[in-house]
């Protein structure tokens, strides 16, 4: 099992960047592989980003593909998101989660969450 805690969140003007960081407890980290979901008023959480066990693969978002980035720091227990070049419609509750199932994807593939971080993007 392992416990999530985000920070970095805040608000932004259009343009601007945040970097998000998503610290885990438990020794089993390294063995997840790690993703970012967000949730905005009223819709959905959707996919943003993940990152494989090593570090190795990433998968984006088509929304913030070239202007996010995941990575990951198995000494640290750590997972970052870099917002660069931020909209207003990035505007959500950020999430980082640890995978337990098969697809990269979907929500319903990752266990263990977070308590979310807020980003608000100005225009």
């Amino acid at each position: 099992q392992v416990q999530l805690v985000e920070s970095g969140g805040g608000l932004v003007q259009a343009g601007g960047s945040l970097r998000l960081s998503c610290a885990a407890s438990g020794r089993t980290f390294r063995s997840y592989a790690m993703g970012w979901f967000r949730q905005a008023p009223g819709k959905e959480r959707e996919f943003v980003a993940a990152v494989s066990w090593s570090g190795g693969s990433t998968y984006y978002a088509d929304s913030v593909k070239g202007r996010f980035t995941i990575s990951r720091d198995n000494i640290k227990n750590t997972v970052y998101l870099q917002m660069n070049s931020l909209k207003p419609e990035d505007t959500a509750v950020y999430y980082c989660a640890a995978k337990t199932g098969s697809s990269y994807f979907r929500r319903y593939d990752y266990d263990y969450w977070g308590q979310g971080t807020q980003v608000t993007v100005s225009s």
